[in-house]
C-alpha cells in the first residue's frame, strides 16, 4: 500500500510538471499554420544535435535524418533491403565493385542554394560527392568507418554517368548494400553543404518525404511535407500523407509518457521501466483499460543485451581473475535462468538469449542452433567443481559494472550465482563512465547491449574479431578459427556466408566471452487515431505513410 501511495505522489508531481511543460509546447503552434489532425507529434527526450547525415550517430538523429534525406538502398519492416533512390545493384565477380543504377526522376528539395530556388535533380555524381565528404578527415563523421580502409586507396568513388554509380573496395566486403543503408549514407547536395559549412546541421537540404521549416533547438523542430517527394503509394497516390512532423525535447519519461496520454504527442518509443508494469501484464500484453487507449505495436529488434566478460588475461585488469577460465564463463551462462528476467524485469518483452550472440530476425541467425545456454544449475555447478572451486570455493569475488537503468537485471543475475556459490558484486556508474572503461579494457565484467548497425550479422560477429580494437570487441576475445572464418565471410557467397556465420557464432557462445541476457524487442505506442505508423528492425520509424484520424 505505501509503494503505491508513493507512486500516486509522484505520479502527480510528474503531471503538475507534464502541465507547465504542455503550456510551453504549445506555443508552436505560431510557427505553422497547419491543420493539427495532418501533424504528427513526437519527442526527442535527449535532443537533436544535427540534421546533417554525416553526424548521425544516434537514434533521434538517425529518426530525422532518415525523414529528410534518402539513401540508395533501405531496410524495410522485414528486414529485407529495398532499393531506394538505386534501383538496383550488382557486384562484380571479384567482390571489389558494386555498381548501382540510380532513378533519374527524383530531385532535392526546393532550396535558397539552387538557382531560383527550385530544387535540381539528383545524379550519381551527388553520391559521389556524399561518399567523399563522409570518408574525409575534415568532415570527422562518426560515420567514417564505413569506407575508411575499406574503399579502394584511388577511385574508391565514381559517376560514370547521371544515372550509374560505382564503388570499388580494396578487398571484398559482402554486407557493403546492407551498410549503405545507415543514414550516414544519406544523399546530400554540395550547394547547400558549401553554403553552409559546419552550419549545415542546421540547413539540411535532401530527396526525402520531409523537409525543414523551423527548428528553435531544445524546443521544437518542425519539419513539413516535402510536396515534390518522388514516392507513392500502390494507388498512386504521392506520399507522405501528413503535412508536417513535430518534434519536442522534453527530456524526462515521466513527462513524455503524461504528454502521450493526454493526446500531446502521438508516439513513445518503447515503455520505460517506470511505467511496464502500470501497461503490461507479466506476459506482455497489455492491461484492458488501456487496450481501447491507444495502440501498442511489438516487432524484431536487432538488439543483444548482454554481460561481457574480459578474456585477454595479458591486460593487467584480467591476470587474476577468475573469468580468464573458460570452464567459469560457461558456469556463470548456465546458472542464470534468463525466462526469469524476460517476466520479471520485462513484463514479457524480448527472449530470453538461449542462442548466439545473434538476435533471431537477423539475416544469418540460425533458427534451428543447438548452442546456446539454458538455466542448468547442476551443470553450472560442475563446471565450476572441474575448474577447480567446487561449490565456488576458493573463487575470487566477481565485480560487474553496469549502469544505472540495468542494475536490477544484474543484482538479479548475482542473486542467481550465490546458488552455485560464486559471488558477484554489483557496481553501479554513469553510462559514459563505463563506455570508457569498456574501451580502456578496464572492466573485467560489464553489463552492455549491441545494437546491429545494418541488417546483417557481420555486424554482431565483427564484436568478437580478434584484429579489432574496442570498440567492438570489448571483450578482447581472440580465437585463431574464428578469425580465419570471419576473413573467409567477408567475401563468401550468400549461402556459405550464412555458415560461416553460425559456425562463428557457435564457437564464440562455446568460449563465452559473453553472457547473452535477452534478444530484444521493439515496442511502440501510437495514439488510437494514428494508423501506418512502421519501422524496420533497427528501429529506424518510418512516417511516410502515416495517417492521423
Amino acid at each position: 500500500m505505501l509503494r503505491r501511495v508513493k507512486y500516486r505522489s509522484t505520479f502527480a508531481a510528474f503531471l503538475l510538471v507534464c502541465l507547465i511543460s504542455i503550456v510551453h509546447t504549445s506555443c508552436v503552434d505560431k510557427h505553422t499554420t497547419l491543420n493539427p489532425h495532418t501533424v504528427f507529434r513526437l519527442n526527442m527526450s535527449t535532443g537533436l544535435e544535427s540534421l546533417d547525415p554525416a553526424y548521425a550517430k544516434d537514434l533521434y538523429i538517425m529518426w530525422a535524418v532518415h525523414m529528410v534525406y534518402n539513401t540508395l538502398v533501405e531496410t524495410d519492416e522485414h528486414c529485407t533491403l529495398q532499393p531506394s533512390l538505386a534501383k538496383r545493384w550488382v557486384v562484380s565477380d571479384d567482390g571489389l565493385s558494386y555498381t548501382f543504377y540510380l532513378r533519374n526522376d527524383i530531385y532535392f528539395q526546393d532550396n535558397e542554394v539552387f538557382p531560383d530556388g527550385r530544387g535540381r535533380r539528383m545524379t550519381a555524381a551527388d553520391v559521389a560527392y556524399s561518399f567523399r565528404r563522409l570518408s574525409l578527415p575534415a568532415t570527422a563523421s562518426p560515420g567514417a568507418w564505413i569506407f575508411n580502409g575499406r574503399v579502394s586507396a584511388s577511385d574508391a568513388f565514381t559517376a560514370i554517368d547521371d544515372t550509374t554509380f560505382t564503388i570499388h573496395l580494396s578487398k571484398p566486403f559482402r554486407p557493403l548494400p546492407e551498410i549503405l543503408s545507415m543514414p550516414y549514407c544519406s544523399i546530400v547536395p554540395h550547394e547547400a553543404v558549401e553554403r553552409w559549412g559546419k552550419d549545415y546541421r542546421r540547413h539540411p537540404c535532401g530527396t526525402g518525404p520531409f523537409q525543414y521549416y523551423y527548428w528553435d533547438e531544445g524546443n521544437v523542430l518542425v519539419l513539413h511535407k516535402n510536396p515534390h517527394y518522388w514516392e507513392k503509394d500502390s494507388n498512386n497516390r504521392q506520399l507522405p500523407y501528413v503535412d508536417a512532423v513535430q518534434a519536442t525535447f522534453v527530456d524526462t519519461k515521466a513527462v513524455e509518457f503524461l504528454l502521450f496520454m493526454q493526446h500531446k504527442i502521438d508516439f513513445i518509443n518503447s515503455i520505460d521501466r517506470t511505467f511496464k508494469d502500470l501497461l503490461l501484464q507479466k506476459n506482455g500484453v497489455l492491461k484492458r483499460e488501456y487496450a481501447s487507449k491507444f495502440h501498442i505495436t511489438k516487432g524484431v529488434y536487432l538488439n543483444t543485451e548482454y554481460i561481457g566478460l574480459l578474456t585477454d588475461s595479458s591486460i593487467a585488469v584480467a591476470k587474476q581473475s577468475p573469468l580468464k577460465n573458460v570452464l567459469v564463463r560457461r558456469a556463470i551462462n548456465y546458472a542464470i535462468d534468463r525466462k526469469k528476467i524476460i517476466t520479471y524485469f520485462r513484463n514479457g518483452i524480448g527472449m530470453p538469449a538461449t542462442g548466439g550472440f545473434i538476435p533471431p530476425g537477423t539475416p544469418g541467425f540460425d533458427t534451428i542452433a543447438a548452442y546456446g545456454y539454458n538455466y542448468d544449475p547442476a551443470r553450472a555447478s560442475e563446471l565450476l567443481k572441474i575448474a577447480g572451486y567446487p561449490g565456488g570455493k576458493g573463487l575470487p569475488d566477481i565485480t560487474v559494472q553496469t549502469p544505472d537503468n540495468f542494475s536490477d537485471i544484474v543484482s538479479f543475475v548475482a542473486t542467481e550465482l550465490k546458488d552455485i556459490g560464486v559471488n558477484m558484486n554489483v557496481e553501479v556508474m554513469q553510462p559514459s563512465i563505463l563506455k570508457q572503461q569498456m574501451s580502456r579494457s578496464r572492466s573485467v565484467a560489464f553489463r552492455a547491449q549491441w545494437l546491429a548497425d545494418y541488417p546483417d550479422a557481420e555486424t554482431f560477429l565483427a564484436f568478437f574479431y580478434s584484429h579489432y580494437p574496442a570498440p567492438p570487441n570489448y571483450t578482447r576475445y581472440h580465437n585463431d578459427f574464428y578469425d580465419e572464418w570471419y576473413e573467409e565471410s567477408l567475401h563468401a557467397p550468400d549461402v556459405q556466408r550464412h555458415i560461416l556465420y553460425r559456425n562463428m557464432d557457435s564457437l564464440a557462445i562455446q568460449d563465452a566471452p559473453v553472457i547473452p541476457l535477452f534478444y530484444d524487442q521493439l515496442v511502440h505506442l501510437t495514439g488510437n487515431n494514428i494508423y501506418g505508423f512502421r519501422s524496420n528492425p533497427m528501429n529506424l520509424i518510418d512516417l511516410k505513410h502515416v495517417r492521423v484520424q
